[in-house]
C-alpha cells in the first residue's frame, strides 16, 4: 500500500515538475535539437529529482542492501548526462564515467568478479541504449517505464523490496514524464534522464540476477531489455558494415527505420513498447521459473529477425549522390 502511494506521488510530481522546469530550460537553451523543433530537456531533471526523493521516504538500506549506493551512482550518471546536455561531452567521457559508476555498485560478492565485470560492460551498453532511444517522442519513456516495471516484478519475486520499490517509483516517474513527451513532445529526457534511468534499471537488473547462472541470467537480462539491445545491435551492425564511425550519430535506429516504412511517431512508439512488454513478460516469467529457457531463445530469435529485416531499410544517403548534389548547388550559386 505504501509503495503504491509513493508511486502515485512520483507520477504526479514528475508530471508537474517537468512542466515547471520547461521555461527555465528554454531560457537557458538546454534543448534537444535532433527533432524538427527545439524541445527543452526538462523531463530528465524532473525524473531524476523525483526518483531521488524516494530516499527521504524510506530507509532504503534496511529494505535492501546497496540501494543507497545505487541511487548515489545513478545521481553521478545523471550529473554526467546533464553536463552532456549543456556542453555536449565526448561519448568516450560519458562511457568512462558510466563504467566507473557501474563498477562501484555491481554486486561482485554475489555474482563473482568475472560476472561482475561483464555486468559493468552490460550496464554501460544498456545506459547508452536508453540514451539512443530518446530521439523519438515517447519512446525512451515508454520502454523505460515498461522495463523498470519488469525489473520491479523480478525483484518482488525474490522479496528484494528495496529494488522493487525503487523500480516502481522510477516506472511511475517515467509515466508521468510521458504525459508531456507523447507526440508532439513538449519536453524530453536528454542524456540526464535517459542515461540515469537506463543506468538504474540495468544495475537493478544485475542485482536481481546476481547469484544465478551466467548463461540463464544473460537470457533474462536480454529479454527484459530486448528493444534496447536490438536497437544497439542494429546501430552497431549498420555503422560498422556501412563504414561509418560507431560513435557517430545517424538516423539508423529502430524508430528511424520504422518511420521510413511509413509508421507514424505514435505508431512507432506503440509498436516498440509492445515489443518491450512482450520481452519483459518472458523475462519475468523466466526469472520466476514459470517458463523454460526456450522462451528466452524465442525472444532472442524474434529480436534478431527484426534487426536483420530492418537492416535492409536504407537510412544513409549515398555519398556519390550527395556529392553530385553539392556540386550542382555550387554551379548554380556560381552562376
Amino acid at each position: 500500500m505504501l509503495y503504491g502511494i509513493i508511486a502515485a506521488a512520483a507520477f504526479l510530481l514528475t508530471a508537474l515538475l517537468a512542466v515547471l522546469l520547461r521555461t527555465p530550460a528554454l531560457r537557458l537553451g538546454v534543448l534537444d535539437r535532433r527533432r524538427q523543433r527545439n524541445v527543452p530537456l526538462s523531463g530528465g531533471v524532473a525524473v531524476v529529482a523525483v526518483t531521488g526523493s524516494v530516499v527521504a521516504v524510506k530507509d532504503w538500506e534496511s529494505a535492501g542492501s546497496g540501494i543507497g549506493g545505487l541511487l548515489a551512482a545513478g545521481g553521478v550518471v545523471a550529473l554526467l548526462g546533464l553536463a552532456d546536455d549543456v556542453w555536449r561531452l565526448r561519448r568516450r567521457v560519458l562511457a568512462a564515467g558510466t563504467g566507473v559508476a557501474a563498477a562501484c555498485v555491481v554486486p561482485y560478492a554475489e555474482a563473482g568478479v568475472g560476472a561482475g565485470l561483464l555486468g559493468v560492460v552490460w550496464v554501460v551498453g544498456v545506459t547508452f541504449g536508453f540514451r539512443g532511444l530518446d530521439h523519438s517522442d515517447g519512446l525512451a519513456g515508454a520502454v523505460g517505464a515498461v522495463t523498470a516495471f519488469g525489473v520491479a516484478a523480478c525483484a518482488a519475486v525474490d522479496l528484494m523490496d528495496g529494488i522493487a520499490a525503487l523500480m516502481s517509483v522510477l516506472a511511475a516517474a517515467l509515466t508521468g514524464f510521458l504525459l508531456h513527451n507523447w507526440h508532439p513532445a513538449r519536453v524530453a529526457l536528454g542524456s540526464c534522464g535517459s542515461m540515469s534511468a537506463g543506468f538504474v534499471i540495468a544495475v537493478g537488473a544485475v542485482h536481481v540476477r546476481a547469484g544465478f547462472g551466467v548463461g540463464e541470467s544473460a537470457g533474462v537480462l536480454f529479454a527484459l531489455t530486448a528493444v534496447v539491445c536490438a536497437d544497439v545491435v542494429l546501430v552497431l551492425l549498420s555503422r560498422r558494415l556501412g563504414g561509418r564511425a560507431v560513435l557517430r550519430s545517424g538516423p539508423d535506429h529502430l524508430a528511424h527505420r520504422l518511420r521510413r516504412l511509413g509508421l507514424t511517431v505514435p505508431g512507432v512508439t506503440l509498436l516498440l513498447a509492445t515489443g518491450a512488454v512482450s520481452g519483459v513478460l518472458v523475462g519475468v516469467l523466466a526469472h520466476a521459473d514459470r517458463v523454460g529457457g526456450d522462451a528466452l531463445w524465442w525472444v532472442a530469435g524474434v529480436a534478431l529477425v527484426a534487426v536483420f529485416a530492418l537492416f535492409r531499410v536504407p537510412v544513409y544517403a549515398d555519398r556519390r549522390t550527395v556529392s553530385s548534389q553539392v556540386r550542382a548547388l555550387l554551379r548554380v550559386r556560381n552562376g
